[in-house]
């Protein structure tokens, strides 16, 4: 019993590496919570929607607004949460930085980008 139970746990750390290393996940190789990470400079704006948005900020915001699908899983990740980031304020951000090919409209969980 004992060594099914190892086998089983073996097996779904090997499934567990091999999606991660496929890259297959909303922002490629990384996940949404390590990308997170990058976006300590927006903590402050993605918390007060009348908060000034740093350059640096905007820089990032602006890399992952190429792909919508990892900004939102970004924005909507544990890491954010953790970190206090309000979505609804937090998707403002593209627009704030005054991204003309940002996308708008695009629906992010129950959130839709402005």
């Amino acid at each position: 019993m004992a060594s099914s139970m190892k086998f089983l746990c073996v097996l779904g750390l090997i499934l567990l590496i091999g999606s991660v290393v496929d890259g297959a996940g909303e922002c490629g190789r990384s996940s949404p919570d390590n990308e997170a990470m990058k976006l300590a400079p927006c903590a402050g704006a993605a918390q007060d929607a009348n908060a000034a948005v740093p350059g640096g900020c905007c820089s990032q915001i602006k890399r992952f607004s190429q792909n919508p699908k990892c900004l939102c899983a970004v924005l909507l990740s544990d890491t954010a949460k953790a970190s206090g980031v309000q979505p609804e304020v937090a998707l403002t951000i593209p627009k704030r930085c005054n991204f003309a090919n940002r996308p708008v409209g695009y629906k992010c969980g129950a959130y839709t980008l402005p």
